[in-house]
């Protein structure tokens, strides 16, 4: 057979093959359909509205979202085929069992949402009280020419029917306050999306979740940026060189007496351009004429429409590997430069001669000193993973620490050392690990967790 025939062999088989993998989903389709309504479809028809659609009481609603496995449904557990081999049946099933509140549907929420809606989240609630501008084409995940003046939540939730139709979606054109905070984060969601581009509004989000004991996760700012390699993930007191966190920073510690304790996307990267000046076509009108609502800002901040995308994406993929319970260790934000690593490492060595009599026993290079103090210890002292000192801060604590020995009768390996400061490391090696096992169960059990990490990320 010439290499000729053979093409069309293959080209035939497999246009035979794609018409059979029609034919089976539409024939799951027509039985999907008769099982959720009751009545089958004619041949090739398509499911329209039955008018019932969206009718049902919110408690009907949490009830049947409650009750059902939609990972039961053949086409559902088709369609997250990639998610279920990723993390396994019963994580996913998780996923799918959880409900997540999105606020604000711009060019992140809109990217996080319908990622979050592609993972399988089996209830979303959509909040945002503006409307899709067509200048916003640029950023927004779905929304077309079609949509423009469409309240953003009705437009995602139009689109996202279509895409995963059996997820609950709740839509609010809806401007969140404190008025509407009740409505918006009862339930008990599983987790809270804060992609709100207003400072006020923001801080009063993040404040009642944390009042609430809600998991947030915050979107700083994601505009004037455009190195998609500076976007991290980490505490809000280690954000830096971006404007809105520090904003953000100071309202909450002043208005509220929070001081971080939740995560935040935010970019590494000094914003490359500054808000555009304010326009206007009459010399008596005035920046507040057009706001939208008391309190929005009126200028602009120029946008690369991939940074906020990959910000939404980046929040997606954080939230959704919670709720699968995945485990993932975030790269912590560490502003040390080799020098401080190297001053670390002689300092170890020192140590183990002045201690041991010799460091023939200290068996890490600066990379590993590298992984040890960045990695595992995220900068700071082992009993002080809340610290708070970044950037010069941070370079001054190293004048501090000092690594040891967990385990003062095996080596100086990458998985027995500890970030201590010097009084620490002191009391550390003037006791035992029987006695710290006794004495202190939690800090025992949290550095045997994170050395551990070490044992596997090494395969020791």
């Amino acid at each position: 057979m010439s290499d000729r025939s053979k093409q069309w062999l293959l080209i035939s088989a497999g246009a035979v093959f794609g018409s059979l993998s029609t034919l089976a989903v539409l024939k799951l389709s027509h039985r999907y359909y008769a099982k959720r309504h009751g009545k089958s479809l004619p041949n090739g028809a398509l499911a329209e509205d039955d008018g019932t659609n969206g009718k049902a009481s919110n408690e009907d609603l949490v009830r049947n979202f409650v009750e059902t496995d939609m990972l039961a449904d053949e086409i559902v557990s088709e369609q997250l085929t990639r998610n279920i081999q990723f993390f396994g049946l019963e994580s996913q099933r998780k996923v799918t069992q959880s409900f997540v509140v999105i606020i604000g549907l711009g060019g992140v929420g809109s990217h996080a949402a319908s990622m979050l809606l592609r993972s399988g989240v089996g209830r979303l609630l959509l909040v945002d009280f503006d409307q899709v501008s067509l200048s916003s084409l640029n950023r927004h995940a779905v929304a077309t020419r079609e949509d423009v003046g469409t309240p953003k939540a009705l437009c995602l939730k139009k689109h996202f029917s279509l895409i995963y139709p059996e997820c609950q979606i709740e839509a609010r054109v809806q401007l969140y306050d404190s008025s509407s905070e009740e409505e918006i984060l009862s339930g008990n969601p599983d987790f809270v999306l804060d992609c709100i581009d207003n400072i006020d509004t923001k801080v009063a989000l993040l404040a009642a979740c944390v009042r609430r004991g809600l998991k947030v996760l915050s979107a700083m700012g994601a505009g004037a940026r455009a190195d998609p390699t500076r976007i991290r993930i980490a505490d809000l007191r280690e954000s830096t060189n971006d404007p809105l966190s520090r904003a953000v920073r100071y309202r909450l510690r002043k208005d509220y007496g929070i001081d971080g304790g939740f995560s935040v996307v935010f970019s590494l990267e000094k914003p490359k351009v500054k808000l555009l000046p304010f326009q206007t076509s009459k010399e008596e009108e005035k920046p507040l004429d057009y706001q939208i609502v008391p309190g929005f800002r009126v200028r602009i901040i120029p946008v690369l429409g991939t940074i906020p995308a990959i910000f939404g994406q980046v929040m997606a993929t954080y939230v959704a590997t919670q709720l699968a319970e995945l485990s993932v260790q975030t790269e912590p934000v560490v502003n040390l430069d080799l020098d401080h690593y190297r001053i670390l490492h002689q300092r170890l060595i020192e140590h183990e001669e002045i201690l041991y009599g010799s460091a023939d026993e200290v068996l890490v290079d600066i990379e590993e000193i590298v992984y040890i103090v960045k990695e595992l210890w995220r900068g700071g002292s082992a009993r002080d993973q809340n610290q708070k000192d970044i950037g010069r801060k941070m370079w001054r604590s190293v004048n501090e620490l000092m690594l040891v020995r967990w385990d003062q009768s095996k080596p100086a390996t990458v998985s027995n050392l500890v970030l201590l400061k010097f009084s620490e490391a002191d009391a550390h090696e003037s006791t035992d690990l029987d006695r710290i096992k006794e004495e202190e169960p939690e800090f025992y059990t949290m550095v045997t967790r994170t050395l551990n990490r070490a044992e596997i990320d090494f395969a020791l």
